[in-house]
């Protein structure tokens, strides 16, 4: 694997750290700005929206521009937003600096899997963008809890501008590490990107990551009051345990993409097929604190060995112009984050119990399986007679794609 791959993964450490972060930091943000809880819960809100928002809009408009030059723009928008995050003068200040923060967000990871695909070799595409996903994954692990005690000593502002440090060691490490040559790579344009989102195979592989990432932040969004009504656990002990997930959401990522490169698609239903098992199996787990611990660590697992595959099957069902696709699978899996917690907050509402969202998540998963199975009823129906489809296979960025 190139060193290149390195670039994107310290890109997407910073990005992770600085969208999760905010919601450990709350009650500190609340009281230096004069201002409720819930209305500090916004900033969480606007970010996702500059993701969903960004990451179409931002790879649409820089379509004729090298994806090199592209990464290094991003991470300068990323600097930006933290740092006016770290210096507003007030709520509303600071909550347009949060949605500016989000922006980039999607469309680097978008345009960074098309990269991090093409500087490897066939068999090797998904392990590629798992590794650039492992920034994200990693964070969760280390920078979530290393930025939020910073900012419960030092203050929250001082969060934002340690973030600020790793955007720049992001942009050095793009410029530096990114092959030269992809400041030169032919421009796709924005009609061949649009063209390319039109296939409905694409829409397919969007509709199973909002499902399948649906399922996870369904029961995720309330992992806490799981832990702490039904498994018993302290308040202080919620911490290490969501750490725990983070340390199986890297090991899923990481076995997501070694598997997937061999069976995209097989690698695809048997994670969202173990993501449904999972959560239906979180009330009896969640009974005695070892296996709630147990649990945690198997939904971060089986929720992340679906990652890569699905930002790979967006790219490859939009071969001719990858970039805007995958960056709207990005818009898709915070459409799936905000989704999912709505449904799973109606289970809790309707007065199901503390761990109703993971079976509501469940249903999800199932909901996740039957779209992606359509898309393979698609595929068949589509695929040349006599010619067998591989699914992963590489398309020089120059040419046009074969299929939708």
């Amino acid at each position: 694997m190139p060193l290149a791959l390195l670039a994107l993964a310290v890109g997407a450490f910073g990005i992770g750290t600085t969208e999760f972060v905010i919601m450990g930091l709350l009650p500190e943000v609340a009281d230096d700005l004069h201002v409720s809880i819930p209305t500090a819960g916004h900033l969480v809100s606007a970010y996702a929206l500059g993701v969903v928002i960004g990451a179409p809009l931002l790879a649409a408009v820089t379509a004729r521009l090298s994806r090199r030059t592209v990464l290094i723009g991003l991470m300068v928008l990323f600097v930006a937003g933290n740092v006016l995050s770290a210096f507003a003068a007030n709520y509303d200040y600071l909550l347009a600096a949060r949605f500016l923060s989000g922006l980039p967000h999607g469309a680097f990871f978008g345009v960074g899997a098309v990269v991090a695909t093409t500087m490897v070799a066939p068999e090797r595409k998904a392990r590629s963008v798992s590794l650039m996903f492992l920034g994200l994954t990693v964070a969760n692990v280390v920078g979530v809890p290393a930025a939020t005690l910073m900012g419960q000593h030092l203050g929250w502002r001082a969060t934002f501008l340690g973030v600020s440090a790793i955007g720049l060691v992001a942009i050095a490490s793009v410029a530096f590490l990114i092959p030269h040559d992809h400041a030169h790579a032919p421009a796709v344009g924005l009609r061949r990107e649009l063209a390319a989102l039109k296939s409905l195979p694409v829409w397919l592989a969007l509709g199973t990551t909002v499902a399948g990432f649906g399922a996870l932040f369904s029961a995720y969004s309330y992992i806490t009051p799981m832990l702490t009504d039904a498994a018993g656990f302290a308040d202080g002990s919620v911490t290490l345990l969501l750490a725990l997930f983070g340390v199986g959401a890297t090991a899923g990522n990481l076995a997501g993409g070694r598997l997937a490169d061999h069976s995209l698609r097989g690698t695809l239903f048997g994670g969202l097929l173990s993501l449904a098992v999972v959560l239906a199996l979180f009330p009896l787990l969640m009974t005695t604190e070892w296996t709630a611990a147990l649990a945690v660590i198997l939904l971060g697992v089986a929720a992340f060995v679906t990652g890569s595959p699905l930002q790979l099957m967006v790219m490859e069902k939009a071969a001719a112009g990858p970039s805007l696709a995958s960056s709207a699978n990005q818009a898709a899996f915070n459409l799936a984050n905000a989704g999912g917690a709505w449904i799973g907050g109606l289970a809790l509402a309707a007065g199901f119990g503390a761990t109703s969202p993971a079976v509501a998540g469940a249903v999800l998963a199932v909901l996740g399986l039957g779209v992606a199975a359509t898309a393979a009823t698609v595929d068949r129906r589509r695929a040349v007679p006599g010619r067998e489809r591989v699914v992963a296979t590489h398309v020089p960025e120059q040419a046009p794609a074969l299929h939708p």
